[in-house]
Formats: structure tokens, sequence, C-alpha cells
């Protein structure tokens, strides 16, 4: 049996004949760029997601710096950010203008901590921070983290892109973020047929800011009051997101379902699994396990050697990115995010992937020694 990482093409019955359809639509009506499409999908997610102001953009990464820019943040202006994350992240911040001090996580969680963001606020005297909700879970402080940031005065942004779906204390987990951003990057649990991203908030001032910079910062068709993107999301994804939101719980059942199988099932000791906090109510976007960093090659090589596909997500710290130099204000290291690149593996976790699969999955990573 072939099982790969991921499998973007486990589509529920007739999904596809429906997107055409509604397709084909669109090229008779030509409403390629804004129209009811757009409108349809920001209403659906803004229900979905449970805030109060939700836009479509071209991409995730535009989605941050968006945001950033709505929320205030200007040319030099630091900005803290976890020291696990994607490069979208990183980059994001410094495509404004603002410069990225990095945080690191806890080997534990994955995830910073608020103690550690008060140290960071303490030491670098930020604009704004960014937290990121890695593998499908939540920061599992991160009632703590807006608490703190509001009490110091540091905007925080929530990069959400692995984290549709997610809920905190039974709320979606978008509710009370001051403002978040997402991707519908199409591995995503609620992926579009190409490039798209959104942005969420529940401040008006924000929402309207933002959907000025996401249209070449009009203030009417040929006025201009910001310098912005051409970031608009297309009709093309909004309408294949559309009917993908129909079917994004099921989706996401079947996902959850596969964590929790490998967490209960898989009984090798050389693999540790990490889960959600109790509080967090993951959507199954990753399978996420720990390796010692000597170990993780060998292992590597046995799936592949055995047709199962892998993940190890992600193998780099942000400081460490060639990409760093320059642009690096400052960090906060205790080798953690380094450790966690060298020690995670991601098994394969998808839609609908079938009791088979899983249970081959399983039965191979028990027999490895």
């Amino acid at each position: 049996m072939k099982i790969p990482f991921i499998d973007i093409l486990r589509y529920e019955k007739n999904f596809c004949e429906t997107v055409t359809e509604k397709t084909a639509a669109l090229l008779k009506n030509g409403h390629f760029i804004g129209g009811p499409v757009i409108a349809e999908f920001d209403n659906s997610i803004k229900a979905y997601t449970q805030t109060q102001f939700a836009l479509g953009c071209a991409n995730g990464t535009d989605a941050i710096q968006v945001a950033l820019r709505a929320a205030g943040v200007e040319k030099n202006d630091k900005v803290i950010i976890p020291d696990m994350t994607f490069w979208a992240t990183f980059e994001a911040v410094v495509n404004v203008g603002a410069v990225p001090y990095t945080l690191d996580v806890s080997k534990e969680t994955l995830h910073v901590t608020a103690h550690g963001m008060k140290e960071a606020i303490e030491k670098f005297n930020p604009k704004a921070a960014i937290i990121v909700h890695l593998y499908g879970w939540a920061v599992p402080e991160t009632v703590e983290i807006r608490k703190l940031c509001k009490e110091k005065g540091v905007i925080l942004i929530e990069d959400c892109a692995q984290a549709v779906g997610v809920k905190i204390n039974g709320e979606s987990l978008f509710t009370n973020a001051y403002v978040a951003t997402t991707s519908y990057y199409p591995a995503k649990v609620l992926g579009a047929s190409g490039d798209a991203g959104g942005i969420f908030t529940t401040d008006a001032n924000v929402a309207a800011v933002a959907q000025k910079l996401l249209n070449h910062g009009r203030t009417s068709h040929y006025e201009h009051g910001y310098i912005g993107w051409n970031s608009r999301i297309g009709a093309y994804e909004a309408n294949f997101m559309v009917e993908a939101l129909k079917h994004l719980d099921a989706r996401l059942d079947s996902r959850r379902n596969v964590c929790k199988q490998y967490r209960e099932k898989i009984k090798n000791p050389q693999l540790k699994f990490l889960g959600p906090a109790s509080h967090v109510a993951e959507n199954g976007y990753l399978s996420v396990a720990l390796m010692t960093p000597e170990s993780r090659p060998a292992f590597i090589e046995y799936l592949k050697a055995n047709d199962i596909g892998y993940g190890t997500v992600y193998p780099g710290a942000m400081s460490e990115q060639p990409g760093a130099k320059g642009h690096l204000g400052g960090k906060i290291s205790h080798g953690h995010a380094d450790w966690i690149a060298k020690s995670v593996i991601n098994l394969p976790c998808f839609a609908y992937m079938t009791q088979a699969e899983i249970d081959y999955v399983v039965e191979t990573v028990n027999q490895y020694k």
C-alpha cells in the first residue's frame, strides 16, 4: 500500500460537478473580480468562524502583511514573532518595513507561552506581536497572551493559517481575536483551488482600512488614500471555497479521527505523540510526534521504504534561516525551536483517509525498531 503524506483530491460525491457548474456560470456572467460569489464566501466564512468582519485576499502572506498595516504597524516598528513558524510570518513583517524579533517556543507545547511573551515585551518594547496557531491546535495560553498584549498596549495579530475550525474554551478561535489571518492554500483544511487568504477582526476600523489596502489603497475608484496591494480574492477561488465550506465539518471530523487513532494505537516508544491542550478542540490539520534528532533520519528512510509519506513541519527555526540575516532585530532563544525542527515528524493525515490506510500506517510504525 502507498500512502501519501496528504491527498487533496479526496472530494465528496458530486463536489467537482457542483464546482464545475458554478464555474461555468462565472464564465457566462463575467464576475471574475468581485461580484456576488465574493460576498457569499465572505459571509459564509464569517458565520463559520463566528467573527465580526471577514475579508478575502490573494494569499495568506498578504493577509498577514495587510493585517499588520491595517492594525497600525509602520516602518521600523518592532514585531515579536515565534521562532517556530512558516517563513511567511517572518517575511510579512519585513515586507511592511517593520523589524522581526523572534521568541522561542515551549518544547512541551511547541508554541509560545505567556511568560515568554511577557519577557519579550519587556526586553524589546515592541509595537506588535504575532502568535501562530500551529498544527491545527491553538496556542494554549492564547487568552492570557491576548490579555497581556492589551494591558501592555501591544497590537496582537494571530496567524491562523493552520487553525480554521479550531476552538478554544468552546468558542471559535477567531471570535475574540483582535486581528487574525489565515491561508486557503490548497493543502489547508479549508483550501482553495489556488492561492487565497483571509483577514478577520473584531475592529471595524481595522476592517475598513484592510479592505482599502487590499485594493490599491482605494478610497474611491480613482482616489487612493493608502499605498496598498493588489490582493483581491478571485471569484474562482471564492466559488470553490463556498462549496468546500459546506463539507468542512465532515472533513475535519475525518482528520480528527486520523490523529486520534495515531495517538491511541501507535505504541512505538521512539515516537512521542502530541496533541492540543485540554481546553482546545483541534481541526486535525497535522499529526505531530517528536523523536530524538539522532533517530529521525533512519525512521524517515523506513517510512520511504514502506511507501508512507511524511512531513517535518517545520524543519528550521526562523532566526536560523539564511534570509533572516540583516533583518532580524533580536531574539530570545533557548534552543527549543531548533531542537523541535530536528525532532518533529508528521505522519499522513488528510480528509477521508480510509481505515485500511490508517491501519497500514499504525502497523508499519509499530513494527519499526
